[in-house]
C-alpha cells in the first residue's frame, strides 16, 4: 500500500525551481506596477517645451506653470490625436493582461494540482501578449513623436514602460523555459 501511493505521488519542487519561479513572479509584480505608474501618468516626452503624453499635452510657460489640455491637435504634431488613442490603449490592456498572467502564475504555484503546469504555460503566454502590446506601445509612440524625439526628452513615465516591457518579455520566456526544463514533455 506504501508503494501505491509513492508512485502516485507527485515529485516535490527543487529549492532553486521554487525560488526561480518565485523571483519571476516577483519580477512581473514589479513589471506591472512600473506599467501602471507609467500609463497614470502618461506624460512620455519633453521636447521644446511642450510635454507630451498619453492622456494631456502641456505647455511651459514663461513662469514654469504647465497648461495641459487634452486636445492634441493644439500639438500641431501631425497624427498625434489619433495615432495617440491605440497607444493608449494598447498600453493600458497589456497590463490588464499581464494581471491575468501574473494571476495565473501565482495560482500555478499556490495550487499544485494536476493543471498546475498548463497554469504556468498559459500564465507565461500571457506575459508574453504583454510584452507585444507593451513594446508595440512604445515604439508606435516613438514613431509618432520621431520628429520632437531627443534621448534626454524622454521622461521617467517612458522608460519605465520602456522597462516593463523589457521585464514582461524577459519573465514570459523565463516562465515557458523554467516550465520546459522542469516539466519535459513526454
Amino acid at each position: 500500500k506504501a508503494q501505491r501511493l509513492l508512485a502516485h505521488r507527485r515529485p516535490q519542487k527543487s529549492f532553486f525551481e521554487t525560488l526561480i519561479r518565485s523571483l519571476i513572479i516577483l519580477c512581473v509584480a514589479i513589471a506591472v506596477v512600473l506599467s501602471s505608474i507609467s500609463i497614470c501618468d502618461g506624460r512620455w516626452l519633453f521636447a521644446r517645451g511642450q510635454l507630451f503624453g498619453l492622456w494631456h499635452f502641456c505647455t511651459v510657460n514663461n513662469g514654469s506653470v504647465l497648461k495641459c489640455v487634452t486636445d492634441f491637435s493644439l500639438a500641431r504634431v501631425e497624427g498625434l490625436s489619433v495615432g495617440v488613442i491605440p497607444i493608449r490603449s494598447m498600453v493600458s490592456f497589456a497590463v490588464v493582461v499581464a494581471i491575468f498572467g501574473l494571476e495565473l502564475l501565482m495560482v500555478s504555484q499556490v495550487c499544485d494540482d494536476a493543471n498546475a503546469r498548463r497554469k504556468w504555460s498559459m500564465g507565461s503566454v500571457l506575459i508574453l501578449v504583454s510584452f507585444l502590446l507593451s513594446a508595440t506601445g512604445v515604439l508606435s509612440f516613438s514613431i509618432l513623436m520621431r520628429d520632437h524625439l531627443t534621448f534626454t526628452g524622454f521622461t521617467l513615465s517612458y522608460w519605465c514602460e520602456f522597462i516593463a516591457a523589457f521585464l514582461f518579455f524577459l519573465n514570459g520566456i523565463s516562465g515557458l523555459h523554467i516550465n520546459s526544463l522542469t516539466h519535459p514533455r513526454n
